[in-house]
């Protein structure tokens, strides 16, 4: 009779709370199918160019799964690769391959390239063998491994998953105190509370992510070819769009256990869309959610410095939507005052 009345109890308690309820029985489906969604793409059809082949050349070349374009120059075939536009190009000196060029920076994609061009070549191939290829790399290398290229997405995505638990949860504890409404009572005005605690959390934000970043790139040794500063700065951008996302959803929870609950559908579709996986071989409808999330463009930073060895030019793009997104939750957070308290 105790245990019944105890069971009934717990029953009644996840009935009122419908987020919980909600979340247990909907966020695994959303994960598994977003996982369903994301693996069972399309293979990688790699994007190849051709500099100066002969007519004759291209007819004999199995070119059936590849993306090709062809070029005049191999300057202009260089830029399209730097660009990623296309995964690498072949020189041909005359009707033999001479020199494969790849980009370079991810391996998976240089694996899925050279195993194309070796099937598409095989009729250009000595009957007496296989021929050699000469292959180069813009970026990267041969002995380039995953690790590399999948490294600087984990680094964003750790430095933006703590520092979006740990403000999120410290701000809810702030205004579960009492400490919040306090200030709400004084004569501060919102955005003076809110600038506070941007900034009191930002220097340990700070802290962190520059630990994180040193750690990863001078204890584990993650492939560095840029510079330090830049990684520091793209790291500390991000966390502090993690730290005023999760100041702002923190006023729509009400304990620190709805505050986790917010993983499920803020932090894991960031984790799938950030480019740990190629985003071209995710449904072209799926695919519009990396661009609407602050890691795609982190890590996109942050694979520009510390694998292609780029500067300041190839991330200022990045760092002002990661910046924009920061201004946004900011002026939102303003707003999410008025739920607590009018002033």
């Amino acid at each position: 009779m105790r245990i019944s009345a105890l069971v009934i109890r717990i029953i009644r308690q996840f009935l009122r709370d419908k987020r919980t309820l909600a979340m247990m029985l909907v966020a695994p489906l959303l994960i598994l199918t977003m996982l369903h969604l994301v693996f069972n793409g399309e293979n990688y059809v790699p994007k190849v160019g051709l500099v100066n082949v002969p007519d004759a050349v291209i007819e004999k070349l199995d070119l059936k799964d590849v993306k090709m374009k062809e070029y005049d120059s191999e300057k202009a075939a260089k830029a399209d690769a730097l660009d990623r536009e296309i995964d690498g190009y072949l020189l041909f000196d005359g009707p033999m391959l001479d020199q494969i060029v790849l980009e370079g920076s991810d391996p998976s994609v240089n694996g899925a390239f050279m195993k194309q061009i070796q099937k598409a070549t095989k009729p250009l191939q000595p009957a007496a063998g296989q021929m050699d290829l000469n292959v180069n790399y813009l970026h990267g290398s041969e002995d380039m491994g995953q690790f590399d290229y999948f490294g600087p997405v984990l680094l964003g995505f750790f430095a933006f998953f703590f520092v979006f638990i740990i403000s999120g949860i410290s701000f809810l504890r702030e205004r579960t105190s009492g400490t919040l409404e306090k200030l709400l009572a004084s004569p501060l005005r919102k955005w003076e509370i809110v600038i506070g605690y941007v900034l009191g959390f930002g220097i340990f934000t700070m802290l962190q992510a520059t630990l994180i970043a040193w750690y990863a790139i001078y204890i584990l040794g993650m492939l560095m070819e840029g510079s330090f500063i830049y990684v520091l700065l793209i790291t500390l951008m991000l966390s502090m769009t993690a730290l005023t996302l999760g100041i702002l959803l923190s006023a729509f929870a009400n304990n620190e256990f709805q505050m986790i609950q917010f993983i499920p559908l803020i932090i894991v579709p960031q984790f799938f869309f950030s480019g740990l996986i190629n985003l071209d071989t995710i449904s072209e409808w799926l695919s519009w959610l990396g661009p609407i999330t602050p890691l795609y463009y982190a890590a996109e930073a942050l694979r520009d410095i510390m694998v292609r060895g780029y500067g300041w030019d190839a991330i200022y793009g990045n760092l002002l939507i990661m910046a924009g997104f920061s201004v946004v939750f900011i002026l939102l957070n303003i707003l999410a005052l008025r739920k607590h308290r009018a002033v």
